[in-house]
């Protein structure tokens, strides 16, 4: 495929990046006087006035008219659940344990919210996807029912790689669609079945989601459609729910044949909610560089500023989540590239943005609204690069694409790592489904094309095998987690600031283009973009 350019000084630029630049502002947002970057909290204040005076020193303008800021409208639901979730069948009656067993919350802003004695239906995987021919609601009336579902598509179980997109996770896969599909077909809740590799996390990350707050966009007057009572319940727990309705594992089982029929599993479940709802703002963040020749058309570099806050404490009694990697790492990588990209001698011809985002943790929300309501006109905006994490430690050979043969955005990374000695890989589990689960994805749903990179495994002088191991380990022990924090001892940011290169190289390119990228053949979202390119 021929990427349209012209020459342009190549390595202008990647001397002036930093390590100690990138160190200093991690220490910052990252510190326990920041509280975790929880918005609709004084820390949200303290993050967001950081991060204007950090874009006003460096000298970029505002970017959004006369502001750094972009208020986002939402509301912050706390939902206090029932301790115990009783469950009665023919077979037995019994309770399941609240955090243990269940975790649930709500959407709603309805003070009380309860479940009495609502009859429980297994839907598969909870999905209507006309493209496959897959439809697990069918002939059935969920009407202030429960549905027990699935997590992950049905080829992740069957391994049949002819069930949508075989290993690779479709947005039916995830556990947000799960719970948008529910409320359209009237189910009075939700209940998704736990998985850790499916879901690509342990329940204690899950658990992290009991009796705490969950924001969401004010959406009043939009009727917007949301079930009563959505969460999950643990591999064990849907274990006793099967033997009180007489059956057993074989029954999910069932869910990866194409064809399958919802069950009701006659059983009924009562459990409550409590509610407390606080409408507020919480902001973007928002600056940018004018471009020289074509400053109406925008390169968008995002990286979500917001992390959990303040929740339950650790084995060490840390109650902090400070976030360094997830995302102070990033959020202090677009501050770099905002300042590289302001020394360069030949100004960028386009016009460069660099937007933080908020409330990426708890649904993508400041970049759904941003997209919904963009500063910048769409079919203007060139491309997203978006950065969730960071390499913090050992220089890769490789860098990961999340969402292969999306783009030509990927083609754009793949020569500017060739030049550098390096190469590009893809996510070894798109089964995860990645793609799905950070901001850029918003910008790919409404047509701007996306490049998302995660940290490379093929470390110098050690190889993949160390590489991934590492990974591994900070899944395990540090994602999500108080621990998740800046080490002076390890972190040697070596390969997230040759990723951050990749990255601006990538960007710079497109800056003195006067052609736009574009989707590749067979990626959803190419159509979408046609259709309002052709409109302008």
């Amino acid at each position: 495929m021929k990427i349209h350019g012209q020459k342009i000084n190549s390595n202008e630029g990647l001397s002036t990046f930093k390590t100690d630049s990138i160190i200093k502002h991690i220490k910052v947002l990252a510190s326990d006087e920041f509280e975790g970057r929880k918005p609709f909290t004084k820390s949200e204040t303290k993050t967001i006035n950081y991060l204007r005076d950090q874009f006003k020193r460096l000298g970029l303008e505002p970017g959004n008219g006369s502001s750094y800021f972009q208020d986002v409208p939402m509301v912050n639901i706390a939902t206090k659940a029932s301790p115990e979730m009783q469950v009665s069948s023919s077979n037995s009656n019994f309770t399941l344990k609240g955090f243990v067993d269940y975790v649930i919350w709500t959407d709603k802003a309805d003070p009380k919210i309860s479940l009495e004695n609502s009859e429980l239906v297994f839907a598969g995987y909870g999905v209507v996807a006309p493209e496959y021919n897959w439809n697990d609601y069918a002939g059935l009336d969920v009407k202030n029912k429960v549905v027990l579902v699935l997590v992950n598509d049905p080829a992740f179980n069957s391994g049949d790689t002819t069930l949508f997109k075989g290993k690779t996770m479709t947005y039916y896969g995830r556990w947000t669609y799960k719970f948008e599909e529910a409320a359209r077909q009237g189910a009075k809740g939700c209940l998704i079945v736990h998985n850790t590799a499916g879901a690509s996390y342990p329940f204690s990350v899950v658990q992290n989601n009991w009796n705490t707050t969950r924001l969401h966009l004010d959406n009043r007057g939009k009727n917007e459609k949301n079930c009563d009572m959505i969460g999950w319940v643990s591999a064990d727990a849907a274990k006793k729910l099967l033997a009180a309705s007489g059956n057993d594992s074989t029954l999910f089982a069932k869910a990866d044949i194409a064809g399958f029929k919802p069950v009701s599993l006659n059983v009924k479940i009562s459990a409550s909610l409590e509610v407390k709802a606080n409408y507020n703002q919480s902001h973007n963040v928002i600056a940018k560089i004018t471009g020289t020749k074509r400053p109406n058309e925008y390169i968008i570099y995002s990286a979500h500023w917001d992390h959990l806050g303040i929740g339950k404490p650790d084995e060490k009694g840390d109650s902090i989540y400070n976030g360094a990697h997830d995302n102070a790492s990033a959020t202090a990588g677009l501050l770099e590239l905002a300042r590289v990209f302001k020394r360069l001698t030949t100004k960028p011809e386009r016009t460069i943005v660099f937007l933080s985002v908020t409330a990426e943790e708890q649904g993508l929300w400041g970049s759904a609204y941003y997209a919904q309501n963009p500063v910048y006109p769409t079919a203007k905006t060139v491309a997203n690069i978006n950065m969730d994490g960071l390499n913090a430690f050992e220089k890769t050979k490789d860098i990961i694409v999340v969402g292969a043969g999306q783009s030509e955005l990927e083609d754009y990374l793949k020569d500017a790592a060739e030049k550098a000695g390096r190469y590009i890989s893809f996510e070894a589990r798109p089964e995860a489904g990645s793609y799905f689960r950070s901001d850029h994805f918003n910008f790919a749903k409404v047509g701007v094309p996306a490049l998302y990179t995660s940290a490379g495994i093929d470390v110098e002088g050690k190889g993949p095998l160390y590489g991934k191991q590492r990974q591994d380990e900070y899944i395990l022990q540090h994602y999500h987690r108080p621990s998740d924090q800046y080490d002076p001892k390890t972190w040697t940011l070596a390969g997230g600031l040759e990723d951050l290169k990749l990255l601006f190289q990538v960007g710079k390119r497109l800056s003195m283009e006067s052609t736009m990228p574009q989707w590749k053949q067979g990626s959803e979202f190419k159509a979408i973009r046609e259709k309002y390119i052709k409109g302008t």
